[in-house]
C-alpha cells in the first residue's frame, strides 16, 4: 500500500493550442497538509479540477487511495471521499447554517417521495442523525452562534468555515482547499488554520490546498509544492522555496525577495 492518498502522474490539460497543466506529476502523504502556490496562471485551479473531476485530462493519470480516478466524475469521488472547497464558497443562502451542514450527506431516505408514507419512522431517525452530526460540526468550528442564521449573511470568513464544515458531514478522505483565505479577515483566518490544523491532526483529515497567503501556508503546509507553467517548479519546505531562486524569478522576476504577507 503506498503511503500516498492522492498520486499523479504526467498529467496534461490542453485548451485547444493552450497548454494549462503540462506533464505535471505530483504526490500527496497521507496525513499531510500540502501547500501548492505558484503565480496566476500557473495551472494550479485547473489542476484543482481536474482531479475532482470537474474537468477531464488530456493525458496523465490520477490515483487516489490506490485507485485510478482519471476522468472519475465530482459525484463519484463525492462518494469516495475526495472533497473540494471553492475559492467563492458555494452556499444556500436561504437556508440556515445548520440546515447548509444537513443537506450534505447523500442518499438519505427522505430523497425518495414513497418513503416518507411508507418508511417514516426511518426517515425521522436518519434526520435526526444527520441533525446531531451538524450541530457536532457546528460546535466544532465555533459556529454555535449562528446555528439558526441564515447562510446568505455570513462574514466570507464564516462562509469559508462552513465549506469546511461540509467536509465534516461526509467520510472525508481528501480535501482540496481553493484559496480558503482569500477574502477572510485576519482573525477568522486565524481561526479557519485551527480548524484545519484539528481536522488534520485529530480526525486524520489529509489536506491539498492552493493559497497565495505565504504566512499561512508557512503555518500549515509541510510540503510546499511551487507551479510554473502548468508544471512543477519546486517541491519540499516553504522555508527553501522562499529562498529558491527559480521560486523568486517565477513568482516576482530577478532581483526580488519572496516575502509573507
Amino acid at each position: 500500500m503506498s503511503e500516498n492518498i492522492l498520486e499523479i502522474k504526467s498529467l496534461s490539460k490542453n485548451f485547444g493550442g493552450l497548454s494549462a497543466v503540462s506533464n505535471c506529476s505530483i504526490s500527496v502523504k497521507k496525513g499531510s497538509i500540502t501547500g501548492i502556490i505558484g503565480p496566476n496562471g500557473s495551472g494550479k485551479t485547473t489542476l484543482f479540477n481536474l482531479i475532482a473531476g470537474n474537468l477531464k485530462c488530456s493525458s496523465g493519470n490520477i490515483n487516489f487511495n490506490n485507485e485510478d480516478i482519471t476522468n472519475v466524475p465530482s459525484y463519484e469521488l463525492f462518494s469516495k471521499g475526495l472533497l473540494r472547497t471553492f475559492q467563492i464558497a458555494h452556499e444556500f443562502s436561504n437556508l440556515s447554517v445548520l440546515e447548509n451542514l444537513m443537506m450534505v450527506p447523500a442518499n438519505q431516505s427522505g430523497e425518495n417521495l414513497m418513503n416518507n408514507f411508507l418508511k417514516p419512522n426511518l426517515i425521522k431517525q436518519e434526520e435526526q442523525k444527520v441533525k446531531d452530526k451538524a450541530i457536532e460540526v457546528v460546535e466544532f468550528l465555533n459556529l454555535g452562534h449562528l446555528t439558526n442564521e441564515l447562510a446568505g449573511n455570513l462574514s466570507g470568513g464564516q462562509k469559508k468555515l462552513l465549506e469546511l464544515g461540509r467536509t465534516m458531514m461526509v467520510d472525508a478522505k481528501l480535501v482540496l482547499l481553493d484559496e480558503v483565505g482569500a477574502g477572510v479577515n485576519r482573525t477568522l483566518l486565524k481561526d479557519l488554520g485551527t480548524a484545519i490544523e484539528k481536522l488534520n491532526k485529530e480526525k486524520g483529515y489529509t489536506f491539498c490546498m492552493i493559497e497565495h497567503d505565504m504566512d499561512f501556508i508557512g503555518r500549515l503546509c509541510d510540503p510546499v509544492i511551487v507551479m510554473a507553467e502548468g508544471s512543477v517548479l519546486f517541491e519540499g519546505k516553504v522555508e527553501d522555496a522562499k529562498k529558491d531562486e527559480k521560486v523568486i524569478e517565477s513568482y516576482l522576476g530577478r532581483g526580488s525577495k519572496l516575502k509573507d504577507n
